[in-house]
């Protein structure tokens, strides 16, 4: 099934945060979504990318749990926490793929949980789809 974002929406204008210690993980994330036409930024730990967060909110955050300072669930539950950012969108991107994981990230507030290695096509659809709800028709 081929995804497609809402005609209406300009892929230039969304704000999608890449969070991912791991430079490599973050230049396939990149590619997947340039079909899309969509571009990212990128946050190497959750120190930096509270920090980017408070400067400029994102509409769409891609989170990776395991990395150096602060981890992905503590990203998660400060978002969640406060009222400027509880709404933005999260989808986990974890080698973490226990099923208590994949509750865990999802009871915490994330809108979805892709394990890695990343399937294209499933991160594109997920995206596409919080993309589409939060700049809905």
């Amino acid at each position: 099934m081929k995804v497609a974002l809402n005609p209406n929406i300009d892929p230039k204008k969304v704000k999608i945060l890449v969070v991912d210690d791991i430079p490599l993980n973050v230049l396939l994330v990149k590619k997947m979504l340039q079909p899309l036409g969509l571009s990212t930024e990128e946050a190497e730990d959750g120190v930096v990318a509270m920090e980017m967060i408070g400067k400029d909110k994102p509409d769409l955050i891609l989170l990776d749990l395991m990395m150096p300072r602060m981890d992905g669930f503590e990203v998660l539950r400060r978002l969640r926490a406060d009222e400027a950012t509880k709404h933005i969108p999260v989808i986990i991107l974890s080698a973490l793929n226990s099923n208590d994981d994949v509750a865990r990230g999802i009871a915490m507030g994330a809108e979805d949980y892709i394990t890695k290695p990343i399937i294209m096509e499933r991160l594109q659809t997920s995206v596409v789809e919080q993309i589409n709800r939060i700049f809905g028709s």
